[in-house]
């Protein structure tokens, strides 16, 4: 009978292996940091890594609930950090959704931090390690 049937896989299935690979792959989580900063930061990588674009619906807080075994609220604080750095915003009665322009200010602020805070060490580290930096930089460009 209709039982006896393989049950076909379908569109929710589908949605369901996409939220997944664009967010964390192995639901493993760093200890030291809260889990809601560390899904904001998957979310804005994903961001950064074009998976969604300008207008684009991120996953239900539901889904991403369910998908990755955490607690709503958990996600939902993710989404609010989202939301109070301009990078996605609710839509009336749907989900939440990549404001236009978020992926370039994704990159206005990492590279900010970049400069700030990763290029100093990396040249420090060069340093000690008896690299002359403008001469490492120039042979890796």
């Amino acid at each position: 009978g209709i039982r006896d049937q393989p049950r076909s896989r379908g569109l929710g299935d589908v949605y369901k292996r996409q939220v997944k690979s664009k967010l964390i792959s192995d639901n493993s989580w760093q200890e030291n940091i809260p889990i809601y900063r560390q899904l904001a930061d998957q979310l804005r990588n994903s961001i950064l890594l074009k998976h969604y674009l300008d207008n684009d619906a991120l996953p239900s807080v539901r889904e991403i609930a369910a998908n990755h075994q955490l607690n709503p609220l958990t996600v939902s604080k993710s989404f609010q950090m989202l939301v109070n750095e301009g990078l996605v915003a609710k839509r009336r009665g749907l989900r939440m959704f990549v404001v236009e322009g978020a992926r370039e200010k994704l990159i206005q602020r990492e590279r900010a931090i970049f400069l700030e805070w990763e290029l100093p060490r990396i040249k420090q580290r060069a340093k000690n390690l008896g690299f002359n930096v403008e001469i490492l930089l120039k042979e890796q460009s």
